[in-house]
């Protein structure tokens, strides 16, 4: 999945090439490419399917040649991921009826690869067996209200480090996500899930029915030549609802496997902040020389080759890109994505 805006980075991510496409630790890859790097080891580049905006075809294609085109799926509107898988999985079922797919957001590192690959390997052989869905948990090392909590439940016999989930709660206050840290019982929800075609299909119809119904009107044409005309068409209808809201809180045959990956999903500065190198007074800079003067625990991000000259600042994002400066604290980070649609309301798109 690979169509989001990312404005909680803005404004380094812009709607014209947000975050997925952006090399942030200076490796010469995006995240994108990287997330793909990561699972060639394991899947074929001929069963990589890319879904992503329309718009963004023409990055997709320069910063992955070796994807055929008819891997790249363009969605016409934004609709959160509900939308976005289950049309994936519509398109990979017409190819193989008995495909077992692995969904990944394009935005995550993960620093322990082997690891990795070796649980999509577990988790694959898990959920061909039986109608399943399999959510990665990993052990919150914090009480984070971005993202979504899995209490776990019982352990599934033969398949060590998977077990039942005892409930689903995306994004809960700070209180309450105190009170999962505390006790021992919640993972934090990677974003990254394994389920058969069918599996996911028939929790769309059981759970989703809107989407699905949308969906399924264009069985006859997933696969053929038709297909881009029928989503061109037809998704634009279709509800945004991501994913977590739309299945995975409703139903009865989830299942997590925890896991210990290395992982952050960079989906904000903090992130960021908490994945990069820092200097003895904890600042963090990204693609500038910093000179700064009784600074601590603040990101330097500016683009450019330029020189940042600071001082008295203390846990405080400064970041800038192109036409955009943004300096604003890091603890308060979660109001950037407001910003960013106030910055629209007020001065147009040209800032975005």
């Amino acid at each position: 999945m690979c169509g989001g805006v990312g404005s909680r980075f803005w404004p380094f991510s812009r709607n014209d090439r947000p975050k997925q496409f952006l090399d942030f630790f200076g490796t010469g890859r995006s995240l994108l490419q990287m997330t793909v790097d990561r699972i060639l080891p394991l899947i074929p580049a001929e069963n990589i399917i890319l879904v992503t905006n329309a718009s963004y075809a023409g990055i997709i294609r320069e910063q992955l040649p070796d994807i055929r085109p008819g891997n790249i799926l363009l969605e016409p509107a934004r609709r959160n991921t509900s939308p976005c898988i289950c049309w994936a999985a519509h398109h990979i079922k017409a190819l193989d009826p008995e495909a077992v797919i692995v969904t990944l957001p394009s935005d995550h590192l993960i620093l322990k690869e082997e690891n990795f690959r070796q649980i999509l390997k577990e988790g694959m052989d898990f959920v061909k067996q039986e109608d399943r869905l399999l959510t990665i948990g990993l052990k919150p090392i914090s009480p984070h209200t971005g993202y979504g909590y899995i209490q776990i439940g019982r352990p599934v016999e033969d398949f060590p480090g998977i077990c039942k989930v005892k409930s689903f709660t995306e994004k809960p206050n700070l209180e309450m996500a105190k009170i999962f840290l505390e006790s021992g019982e919640f993972y934090w929800n990677s974003g990254m899930f394994l389920w058969s075609a069918k599996a996911i299909l028939n929790a769309f119809n059981r759970y989703d029915p809107e989407t699905a119904g949308i969906f399924d009107a264009g069985c006859e044409f997933y696969g053929t030549p038709q297909e881009k005309d029928f989503i061109d068409r037809n998704f634009p209808d279709a509800p945004s609802i991501s994913i977590d809201y739309a299945i995975m809180e409703k139903a009865d045959n989830v299942y997590v496997k925890t896991a210990d990956i290395g992982w952050s999903d960079l989906g904000s500065w903090q992130a960021l902040y908490e994945t990069s190198p820092k200097n003895r007074e904890g600042n963090v800079t990204q693609g500038c020389q910093v000179m700064a003067n009784n600074c601590k625990d603040t990101v330097f991000a500016v683009q450019g080759d330029k020189l940042v000259v600071a001082a008295g600042l203390e846990g405080y994002i400064v970041a800038e890109n192109d036409n955009a400066l943004l300096i604003y604290p890091i603890a308060e980070e979660q109001k950037i994505r407001q910003v960013v649609n106030d910055v629209r309301d007020r001065f147009g798109e040209k800032y975005v």
